[in-house]
C-alpha cells in the first residue's frame, strides 16, 4: 500500500505557523523580487486572485479583501518541510520526498490493521510537531494515492483529510470522479490529445478501447499510468539521489540591464556559486551554459531567449575554469545583442561526475593548483563569512539583493530571528 502525504497550502501555512491570526485569512505569497503569486490559501483563491499573475495586477483585490501578501522565505519553507518529512520518515522507513511538500510512503512489510487510523495519527503528529496541516490518500499504487489524496483534501469534512481506495469499487468510484487533466502525469499537451478522444475523466482513460492509442501516442508511460490506475502497480518509490544531475544557478536583476560590464560581472558570480555547489557536492562538470533572457512584453522581436553551451575536454569544480569558460559564452551571446535590455541570466554546468572519478588528461589538463586554490578560497570563506574572497572577475562591493518587501522573519533559520515569548 501507498500514501501521498501533501502539505496544505504549503507556503501559507508556513507563514501561518508563526502568524496563527491569519488562520481562515486570505494569505498569498510572492515569486523572487515579488514578482508575481506563487501560492495561495483557500481564502485567497476564494476572493480571485488567480496562481501566476502579476503582483501589481492584483492590488485593488488585496487592498479590497485586506490579502496578507508575503515575499517567498525559502529558508523557512525548506527548513519546516525537512521537519514535516522527518516525521513522516518515523512511520515507514520506506519515504520517497517527491516535492518539498509531498512525499510519497510505502508501507509493504508492515502490520497496519487500518490504514485510515495510522494516516490520522500521522496528520495528528505533524500538526502537533510542526503545525503544517496534511492530506494524506492511501491506495495500492502511486498515481491512485494522488486521486486518493485529492478526495481527502475535497471532502476534508468527510475524510477528517484521509482517504483510503482499498476497494475495486472505490478505485471505480474514484476514476469516475476523477478529471482526467487531475491525473498524474497528464500534461498539457496530452490533454488536448485525450479530449480530442472523448476523454475526460480518469475512468475513460482506462477503458479497453483506449489501449493501443495510448500505446501508440503515450508510449511506455502511458501503458504504466493506465496500469497504475487499474490498480496494478508498475512504479516503485524511487530511490535519493543525493548528488544533483545539474546545477543551475539563474537570477532576475532588479531592473533590465543593457551594461556589458554589469552582465559580465554577474555571468561571473553565478558561475562561481555553480563551482561553489559542485564541490560541496564533491563533483565536477563537464559542461557549461549560459541563459540571457530578455523581456518579451517590453519588446517586439521573435527571439527573447538566448543561450550557448561548451564541452570542456576535462571535468573540473574550479571557480577559475568554469568561471573564464562562462564569460567567453557570454561575450559571444552578447556580440550583436548590445542594444537589448536583459532582465534575467543563469548558468547551468551538466555531465557531472564524481570528483574522484575524474579522469586526467594527457594533452590538455587543468592547472593542477587550481586543486588547492580552491581548497583554500572554500576554508577562507568558510571562517571568515560567505563570498568574502573572490575571483578578480566580480565585483567586490556588489550585492544584488532581491526585492523582498514582504519577507517574513526567518523564525527557524537565523538565531536573531528567533521569537521572543513575554512570560508575565
Amino acid at each position: 500500500m501507498y500514501a501521498l502525504v501533501d502539505c496544505n497550502n504549503f507556503y501559507a501555512s508556513c507563514e501561518r505557523v508563526f502568524r496563527p491570526e491569519l488562520n481562515g485569512k486570505p494569505v498569498a505569497i510572492l515569486s523572487n523580487n515579488d514578482g508575481c503569486v506563487i501560492a495561495r490559501s483557500n481564502e485567497a483563491k476564494a476572493v480571485g486572485i488567480p496562481m501566476g499573475v502579476p503582483a501589481f495586477q492584483i492590488k485593488s483585490i488585496v487592498q479590497q479583501h485586506q490579502v496578507h501578501i508575503f515575499s517567498s522565505n525559502y529558508a523557512l519553507y525548506g527548513d519546516l518541510s525537512r521537519r514535516v518529512m522527518a516525521i513522516l520518515a518515523q512511520f515507514t522507513p520506506n519515504l520517497e520526498i517527491y516535492s518539498i511538500d509531498e512525499a510519497f510512503l510505502n508501507f509493504d512489510g508492515l502490520a497496519i490493521l487500518d490504514y485510515h487510523v495510522y494516516g490520522i495519527q500521522m496528520k495528528i503528529r505533524v500538526q502537533r510537531w510542526v503545525g503544517i496541516p496534511v492530506c494524506i490518500g492511501y491506495a495500492p499504487t502511486k498515481a491512485l494515492a494522488k486521486v486518493a489524496n485529492k478526495i481527502a483534501k475535497k471532502f476534508q469534512e468527510k475524510t477528517s483529510g484521509v482517504y483510503v481506495i482499498d476497494t475495486d469499487e472505490k478505485r471505480i468510484k474514484a476514476l469516475k470522479w476523477t478529471k482526467i487533466e487531475d491525473v498524474w502525469g497528464i500534461g498539457r499537451r496530452t490533454l488536448i490529445k485525450v479530449k480530442l478522444r472523448n476523454i475526460h475523466t480518469a475512468y475513460d482513460f482506462i477503458q479497453i478501447q483506449h489501449e493501443a492509442w495510448i500505446k501508440k501516442e503515450m508510449g511506455v508511460i502511458g501503458m504504466r499510468l493506465k496500469y497504475e490506475l487499474e490498480g496494478q502497480s508498475v512504479l516503485d518509490l524511487e530511490p535519493v539521489v543525493e548528488q544533483k544531475k545539474t546545477i543551475t544557478v539563474t537570477r532576475s536583476f532588479p531592473k533590465q540591464l543593457t551594461d556589458y560590464d554589469l552582465l559580465r560581472e554577474r555571468i561571473a558570480t553565478f558561475a562561481v556559486v555553480c563551482a561553489e555547489k559542485l564541490r560541496q557536492q564533491k563533483s565536477c562538470c563537464h559542461t557549461i551554459i549560459v541563459m540571457l533572457l530578455i523581456d518579451k512584453h517590453s519588446v517586439e522581436t521573435s527571439k527573447y531567449y538566448f543561450n550557448a553551451a561548451i564541452h570542456l575536454p576535462f571535468a573540473t569544480n574550479s571557480s577559475l575554469t568554469i568561471a573564464n569558460a562562462a564569460v567567453d559564452l557570454f561575450k559571444k551571446l552578447h556580440k550583436g545583442n548590445e542594444h537589448l535590455r536583459f532582465k534575467k541570466a543563469g548558468v547551468v554546468l551538466g555531465e557531472l561526475i564524481d570528483q574522484d572519478k575524474k579522469q586526467f588528461q594527457l594533452f590538455e589538463d587543468e592547472d593542477p593548483k587550481h586543486l588547492t586554490l580552491m581548497k583554500t578560497i572554500d576554508q577562507l570563506n568558510k571562517k571568515i563569512g560567505y563570498s568574502k574572497v573572490k575571483l578578480g572577475t566580480q565585483n567586490l562591493s556588489l550585492t544584488w539583493n532581491m526585492k523582498q518587501d514582504h519577507l517574513s522573519p526567518k523564525y527557524t533559520t537565523n538565531f536573531n530571528d528567533i521569537l521572543e515569548i513575554n512570560v508575565c
